[in-house]
């Protein structure tokens, strides 16, 4: 490893810190190096707050040694004023030696223009610096902005035989609680969660983070004709919801009803969301939902638990077809994540 992705490596690790509080922004880290010693870190914390570079910058004790240090940034500084001051002017402005970049940012609005400012007050840049894992690591803001749509992340359990329900639609519980805490923890990472119409009605979830820390994702359920019970969970406005029908569209407190004119379809769905500027979406059922993201390919990884239990008989589990990515136990069950090619 040389010194560039060492120091990278660790603007990486902080990076990470900043997941699921940054979007619609990627998540960034910085490291801020003179003679081969760190002397300056941040990230990117919350969005609308400082960006990575000046959480840096911030933190180093003695600012005269800026001018002879190298900044280390996971993602091109940005060149335009959005909820902050651009970072590639800051780092002019503190007449920093050189900085290297993993990933340039494709967003319009920034694609190449940070570098080009850096470069024309002198500054040497270095980019493409473990820019695949950047990449990787911000795989929703990429696929936010070059694909036009959000990240979809399509999760369900199923039993050792292969059902994810009985044929009354019971599924409760094929996975075991060390899995459905993980479930939570991912909930906190992403900005919204959709069920369809069956899982609203028979499991009545309430889509939320119980048994870990973190913000509640945007809830989303499908309900073509609006024949699902307001006094569902799903429709309590403890926290925002959008329930896409072809019925009427009405706002109320944490509750939008919204008619999509010109078909039911997901990709309608997934049009209005990047609208909103939702850069991720987990999908956690029903099956014939799951199944409708998989057949019309409009998914990008699949989440499976595998269970320890057996129904004989009942709803069967949606096929996946993909590139297998990793596979690990969960004290019984299995969870096998795939990407889809």
């Amino acid at each position: 490893m040389t010194q560039d992705e060492l120091y990278m490596r660790r603007a990486i690790e902080l990076a990470e810190l900043g997941r699921g509080n940054a979007s619609p922004n990627p998540i960034v880290g910085c490291v801020i190096v003179h003679e081969n010693t760190i002397i300056g870190e941040g990230y990117h914390q919350v969005y609308g707050g400082p960006h990575a570079e000046p959480n840096a910058i911030n933190s180093v004790a003695y600012q005269d040694l800026l001018s002879e240090s190298t900044v280390y940034v996971s993602l091109e500084p940005c060149a335009h004023w959005g909820k902050t001051p651009p970072c590639a002017n800051l780092l002019i402005e503190k007449k920093v030696k050189k900085v290297v970049i993993a990933a340039v940012d494709t967003n319009p609005l920034v694609g190449g223009k940070g570098i080009q400012l850096l470069k024309e007050a002198g500054i040497e840049v270095v980019s493409g610096i473990l820019e695949k894992d950047v990449r990787e690591q911000n795989k929703r803001f990429f696929t936010f902005i070059e694909k036009k749509r959000p990240y979809v992340i399509l999760k369900w359990a199923q039993t050792r035989d292969g059902f994810v329900a009985r044929e009354n639609f019971d599924s409760k519980w094929i996975s075991n609680q060390y899995s459905r805490q993980l479930v939570h923890k991912w909930r906190s990472e992403e900005d919204a969660i959709l069920v369809g119409t069956s899982t609203a009605n028979y499991d009545n979830p309430q889509l939320n983070v119980r048994d870990w820390e973190g913000r509640n994702p945007l809830r989303i359920v499908l309900d073509r004709n609006l024949t699902l019970d307001p006094n569902l969970n799903l429709f309590d406005r403890s926290q925002k919801t959008i329930c896409y029908n072809q019925v009427k569209t009405e706002n109320s407190e944490n509750l939008d009803l919204v008619k999509l004119d010109s078909g039911f379809g997901l990709e309608k769905v997934l049009e209005d969301l990047y609208q909103r500027k939702i850069q991720s979406l987990i999908v956690e059922g029903g099956a014939q939902v799951l199944k409708s993201f998989i057949e019309n390919e409009l998914w990008d990884e699949a989440r499976v638990f595998t269970g320890q239990v057996q129904f004989g008989k009942g709803i069967p589990a949606p096929l996946i077809k993909g590139k297998l990515l990793s596979e690990s136990e969960i004290v019984g069950d299995r969870l096998a994540v795939w990407e889809r090619n």
